[in-house]
């Protein structure tokens, strides 16, 4: 489908075509010609005539349009969108295995099973937990098993009443609606001054109707929660459990394990942490880690050793469904693709390169915020840690808003950062600038920040304006999301 674009000197590809272009030259056919039926040919169809050349040149003119983390830096706050290593691409391109099927027989794909194992056993040292399963296709995905199997192991024990979750308004976004959809009753919980979960409403949350607390740790504040301990003490003295949210991984890699925290269960975001490109919808991939006592509960199925190998023979992978478990997630066995590039990215860096993904994600976001604190007001002045939280409004330019700091940023050729969110911060701006940009571009795209602030101080309307150098200019995002075009329009020739 090719879509009308306003504002655009680009072309259709309709617009390109000319009568008798082709991109294919087919040999003669040996064989007497048949045609085909009437109902499977459109006359009405304008099919675009061009040659592969003005194919190729429409296609990549349009990819340039787009904003791409190989061309620019993403500060993308609670999204993790860093730089994605091309030999990640190349192993996930590797015949055995990107021509398997998951309908093979298991001793044909052996190698596929054995970089599952392993990738799940991975994943257990570097979060401290018991049990992996890579079934979930997304971190929302995550979240619902992660609930799921909360709500498994109550109903287990005969414990109907426990109907109750908590999310801490500093929570990620989809953490209710996992909730909801598996059938509990979703209770919020404040932010204390510190950025902190607030014990003392917990405190009064925690009883006998509680079935668990969803954590996400560090928040969407960026901030580590200072109180965990106590958080995961007080749910489990009143018999809930601890879900992790584990979206915000990147800043605790090979220093702190979820699981050495006393949480029960956590997804991973294999998209976000372990650097799987997963702009524009996907792929992406979830799996969910939990400790002992719910490893049976965990969604299957999961690869393990069915037989135990020699100093001559590798042992043999299969595939098992747990005891109690929740059942499928997904179709086969997730996003096998996914799988291959976590594995290359964490063998890549071994240990010692986990835990420098997280000092440099963390040194990073607190150096730009060192070098903005003057210009924006931080509504938590504690050290943070992957990405922080600014308010993208002034007190004396009080026509100036977040979203046009946003859209300024454009200008620059800087992707916007995440705006609006968490909404406990008023016109928030979330910045997370991850590992892998260099103090070069952290300097300029401060720099750039602390300009913008000027000039809403003193040329508001720049910002008001922007983007002013695009292809389209500012978009009326209320009417568009409201308004869908849900078709296609093909221009007349």
């Amino acid at each position: 489908m090719f879509w009308r674009r306003l504002a655009m000197s680009e072309p259709t590809i309709y617009e390109l075509s000319s009568p008798g272009r082709m991109g294919v030259q087919y040999p003669e056919v040996g064989v007497p010609l048949s045609s085909l039926p009437d109902d499977l040919v459109r006359k009405d169809l304008p099919l675009p005539e061009l040659s592969e050349l003005d194919v190729v040149r429409h296609f990549t003119n349009i990819s340039h349009l787009n904003y791409s983390v190989d061309g620019g830096f993403y500060p993308l706050g609670s999204c993790t969108m860093k730089y994605n290593p091309k030999v990640n691409e190349e192993t996930a391109r590797f015949p055995g295995f990107a021509l398997t099927h998951p309908l093979q027989p298991e001793e044909t794909v052996q190698g596929n099973l054995a970089l599952m194992f392993t990738l799940q056993e991975w994943l257990k040292e570097i979060s401290g937990f018991s049990g992996v399963s890579l079934q979930p296709a997304a971190g929302a995905h995550g979240e619902l098993a992660g609930v799921l199997i909360i709500r498994a192991y109550h109903r287990a024990k005969g414990d109907e009443k426990r109907t109750k979750i908590i999310i801490p308004d500093s929570a990620h976004g989809t953490n209710p609606a996992s909730s909801v959809m598996s059938g509990f009753d979703v209770v919020s919980a404040p932010t204390d001054e510190r950025g902190n979960a607030d014990l003392n409403v917990l405190k009064n949350l925690c009883d006998d109707t509680l079935a668990g607390i969803m954590l996400t740790n560090p928040n969407t504040l960026g901030l580590f929660d200072e109180n965990v301990l106590e958080v995961v003490k007080m749910v489990h003295e009143a018999g809930g459990l601890v879900y992790g949210d584990g979206a915000n991984m990147n800043a605790l890699l090979g220093i702190v394990k979820p699981g050495d925290l006393g949480i029960d269960v956590m997804h991973f975001n294999l998209h976000k942490t372990f650097s799987t490109p997963h702009g524009g919808g996907g792929p992406g991939s979830g799996p969910v880690a939990v400790n002992e006592k719910l490893v049976d509960f965990l969604p299957g199925p999961l690869v393990q050793i069915v037989e135990e190998g020699t100093d001559e023979v590798p042992p043999l992978f299969g595939l098992v469904m747990p005891s109690k478990s929740i059942g499928r997630m997904k179709s086969f066995y997730g996003h096998f693709g996914i799988f291959v590039r976590a594995y290359t990215y964490i063998a890549m860096h071994g240990a010692k390169g986990m835990r420098s993904i997280a000092e440099h994600a963390v040194l990073n976001a607190n150096y730009i915020l060192s070098k903005i604190k003057n210009s924006y007001t931080v509504p938590y002045k504690r050290i943070c840690m992957h990405e922080f939280v600014v308010e993208g409004i002034f007190n004396d330019a009080p026509g100036v808003h977040a979203l046009d700091i946003a859209k300024r940023l454009i200008d620059y050729g800087y992707h916007p950062p995440t705006n609006y969110f968490p909404l406990i911060v008023h016109e928030a701006l979330m910045i997370e600038p991850t590992e892998t940009e260099n103090k070069a571009t952290l300097d300029d795209f401060s720099q750039t920040l602390i300009k913008i602030a000027e000039e809403a101080r003193k040329q508001p309307d720049l910002l008001h304006g922007a983007p002013h150098k695009t292809p389209v200019k500012r978009l009326d995002e209320v009417k568009a999301a409201r308004d869908l075009v849900m078709c296609c329009t093909i221009p007349d020739k």
